[in-house]
């Protein structure tokens, strides 16, 4: 349950640091929009009268939301507090229409909330998300002062190890009175895709593949032909003669499509489906036929 008491004196101290997040990658500037939803928590409401709610946060897994009263954030929005420690569901979300290789700043704002009064340590949480080369970023909040205290903009960058990365938030199990979590609020993200197109097939361990080592022999073979070396060439790469035929078998369908009549008698195209009719209502009595065989022209 989330605390509204003031929180006692503790004795554990901790950086007096804003933030321990890593540093943004040197000269990386991430300029195209990412998608967050919900990024300012304004899905679902808290219901009127209530400081914060158990609820199904919109495009989130997480514990519930802070009223936009109770979160006091300058803009006026709801907020997200951080799951407890020992959580199976942290705050978290996925960040659509980002693929695989993408360099991501996310940004956010965060509060210690008013239950951490004077003298509470600065809240601290992690951010995570996968990939070996993505190590979490160590977050503290602004001082607590027993009223809301955000700090705008923090960030973290990272590259995506998967499409649509996921996200979480942790609440970091060393903080005094667990109870009382911060909050967040304001989630945006940019982006650099990365370039078009897959990785080189052949990169890394798969160089070795007889695929690959075929390939890369051929290469060498063709680069080894003169430019006019037509018949060269040909003992490398072949003579090409699958696609010859495919191109004259579609050029003969092309002239025999040409040469069908584009008139004929009525009355011989009607003999040419009767023969369909008649298969169709062979033994079909005559009572259930909509339209008798009497009134149907030449069959």
């Amino acid at each position: 349950m989330h605390r509204t008491a003031r929180a006692s004196t503790l004795l554990i101290t901790l950086s007096s640091a804003l933030a321990l997040a890593l540093p943004a990658r040197a000269g990386a500037e991430d300029t195209e929009p990412a998608v967050v939803v919900n990024g300012t928590f304004a899905a679902p409401a808290v219901p009127d009268g209530r400081p914060w709610a158990y609820l199904a946060v919109e495009g989130w897994d997480g514990p519930g939301l802070a009223s936009a009263g109770r979160a006091a954030h300058p803009r006026g929005y709801q907020a997200a507090f951080l799951a407890a420690p020992d959580s199976e569901r942290p705050l978290a979300t996925r960040l659509r229409a980002v693929r695989a290789g993408a360099t991501v700043t996310l940004s956010w704002d965060d509060n210690p909330d008013t239950c951490a009064g004077r003298g509470v340590p600065r809240r601290t949480y992690t951010v995570s998300v996968a990939g070996s080369a993505n190590p979490p970023g160590a977050f503290a909040t602004n001082e607590p002062n027993g009223r809301a205290n955000w700090f705008l903009g923090r960030t973290y960058s990272f590259t995506a190890a998967e499409d649509s990365p996921r996200v979480t938030f942790s609440f970091d199990a060393a903080n005094p009175s667990p109870g009382c979590q911060p909050f967040i609020s304001n989630v945006t993200a940019k982006q650099t895709a990365p370039p078009p197109g897959g990785a080189d097939p052949c990169a890394g361990d798969a160089a070795g593949t007889s695929a690959c080592t075929s390939l890369g022999t051929a290469q060498d073979q063709i680069a080894a032909c003169p430019a006019t070396g037509r018949d060269c060439l040909a003992g490398v790469a072949g003579d090409g003669k699958q696609t010859t035929d495919g191109i004259a078998g579609q050029s003969g369908a092309v002239q025999d499509f040409a040469g069908l009549p584009r008139d004929q008698d009525p009355a011989s195209a009607a003999a040419g489906l009767c023969p369909l009719s008649s298969a169709l209502t062979d033994g079909v009595p005559p009572e259930n036929l909509v339209i008798p065989p009497s009134r149907w022209g030449a069959c």
